[in-house]
């Protein structure tokens, strides 16, 4: 609106991505967060400055939601995880794990499925991806670790991905190493172990 209020586009993106690291997990508690920042916080996260006031003014909730409803999130996750990796620890083993959202649907109504490669202790994601339902998790993993660099790395699995494929992809593609937890799906191996 020509009246309305305006804010930078990075500056709404920059508090968003501290509120959500800090825990803030709706549009409200974002604005909270962002409310509740100090005036040298703000000016940092280039809020706007009310020249009446004197002050660095956050966006509002309704600013905040409208436009991270527009936001590509894949990008903003993407970059972030590229962030995450280059001031991480290399030699941390990474998670791999899936999991259903609660309340996130698709557009056919089908539950949105994610599979998630993550620092065991920190638990930073560093990559995930969504699990078509037309396919599972298995098939999933190249995709999840294409612009990963995990060289040298140890990556865990839950028994679902206990497979060769994975395995070779692993130790030839990527050069990383993989502890698969072994069950009843995989009885030869389960034996031989």
């Amino acid at each position: 609106m020509p009246r309305g209020v305006r804010h930078r586009k990075r500056s709404i993106l920059a508090i968003s991505i501290c509120a959500i690291i800090c825990n803030a997990w709706s549009f409200a508690a974002i604005a909270e967060w962002a409310k509740r920042c100090p005036q040298n916080m703000l000016k940092r996260l280039s809020c706007r400055y009310n020249t009446k006031t004197k002050r660095y003014e956050p966006p509002s909730e309704p600013t905040i939601r409208r436009f991270l409803q527009q936001v590509d999130a894949e990008a903003v996750d993407k970059v972030l995880s590229r962030w995450f990796q280059s001031v991480g620890d290399k030699s941390l083993p990474i998670a791999v794990d899936g999991k259903t959202l609660c309340g996130a649907r698709q557009p056919d109504g089908k539950q949105v499925h994610l599979l998630a490669a993550f620092l065991h202790k920190q638990g930073i994601v560093l990559a995930q991806t969504q699990v078509d339902r037309k396919t599972n998790e298995i098939p999933m993993v190249p995709v999840l670790f294409d612009d990963l660099d995990i060289k040298d790395r140890v990556v865990t699995f839950d028994a679902l991905h206990a497979q060769k494929e994975t395995a070779r992809y692993l130790v030839e593609d990527k050069k990383a190493e993989y502890i698969f937890t072994v069950k009843d799906n995989q009885k030869t191996i389960k034996q031989a172990i």
